[in-house]
């Protein structure tokens, strides 16, 4: 028909007033573009079911783009459900928000991390504090690998990714598909199909590897099993070296442990104290285990050993065990060197 674009015998689009092949649009409405990277991320990571006995890992350039792809969806979804409550509160400053910058893109739009509060304390979507952290930590991976290069390994970068598509996996179900027209629907059901089973995949590949190692490696160190940082899974396994993870193989030293893993909140403060029996500072009394029975006692890093019953010493306020002679003997608790000082101190006086 005349004035109307055509399609060949190639499937292009041919505009019947010039026989030219009419321009292609790309039409990416927002779900749809972050439903789109999702399913890019997954094909990224390939399948992580086992192929002839050997684990299937995903190569660098597969892991720089899942990782691209999967902050740009995160970017993308979490913005549409904030311009869904209102469109000024995906600018960087709502203050400054024009229907014209918002209507040719000219604006600054907020970071991961702020779309993540505004959605929590203005639109109150439910966002748990250990899913704020991996979309924070997604954020600065993307951001290390984009300017800076990017070193990681790649079994914790995997597991990372899966609790990020797990999450918003979960929030398009919750918070952007009931809002969708049916065509778009119909139209992002494939990939995000996909998305779905590959993330199961996934999810099962990770079960059965911890499963694995809670029957072999782990078996009988629960008591000094801990949560790595890098992976999110309950294995890192600390010892007199520091510790290393049997999930994604981090390994970490003592001063790493304390300076990344158990530091103290105040920046000013340090979590380690001295161990009466090492004299490290390396006490701490904030290492979580796997066995809850051995959260209650202390545990130093260097010399792995345990305290259940600590005071501290009137003299100089170490850590030292309450049960000690000095309580019966000066009715006050004090560590070895304190008892050796007054003792010097009383010598002098008497020969004085």
């Amino acid at each position: 028909m005349r004035g109307q674009d055509q399609r060949n015998g190639t499937g292009d689009i041919k505009d019947s007033r010039s026989g030219r092949p009419a321009p292609v649009s790309i039409d990416y409405p927002p779900v749809r573009n972050g439903v789109d990277y999702l399913a890019s991320v997954v094909q990224h990571l390939g399948s992580p079911a086992l192929t002839r006995g050997e684990e299937h890992l995903p190569g660098p350039r597969s892991v720089k783009y899942a990782v691209l792809h999967l902050q740009a969806a995160v970017e993308v979804l979490l913005k549409a459900r904030l311009q869904r409550e209102h469109w000024s509160l995906v600018f960087s400053n709502p203050a400054t928000a024009t229907r014209d910058s918002l209507a040719d893109f000219s604006f600054e739009s907020c970071t991961t991390n702020a779309a993540v509060e505004r959605l929590r304390n203005i639109a109150q979507v439910p966002i748990s504090a250990a899913e704020a952290k991996a979309l924070k930590d997604l954020a600065r991976d993307r951001n290390a690998l984009q300017h800076y290069g990017f070193q990681h390994n790649v079994r914790a970068v995997e597991s990372r990714a899966a609790i990020v598509l797990d999450f918003l996996t979960r929030f398009l179900d919750t918070e952007l598909l009931p809002k969708l027209g049916p065509d778009e629907l119909a139209s992002i059901h494939p990939d995000l199909e996909m998305a779905r089973t590959r993330l199961t995949d996934i999810k099962s590949f990770v079960r059965q590897r911890m499963n694995r190692l809670r029957g072999n490696d782990l078996a009988g160190l629960e008591r000094r099993t801990a949560h790595c940082n890098e992976c999110r899974r309950d294995a890192l396994v600390v010892d007199a070296d520091g510790a290393r993870c049997h999930f994604c193989s981090v390994t970490w030293t003592v001063k790493q442990l304390l300076a990344d893993v158990w530091r103290d909140p105040d920046p000013q403060g340090s979590p380690g104290m001295d161990c009466p029996s090492c004299h490290a500072h390396a006490l701490l009394d904030c290492a979580v285990f796997v066995d809850p029975s051995s959260n209650s006692a202390m545990y130093c890093l260097v010399c792995t050993k345990e305290f259940d019953n600590l005071g501290l010493c009137k003299g100089c306020g170490c850590s030292w065990p309450k049960d000690d002679e000095s309580v019966e003997t000066t009715g006050q608790l004090l560590c070895a060197d304190c008892q050796d000082r007054i003792r010097r101190e009383e010598d002098e006086k008497h020969w004085q």
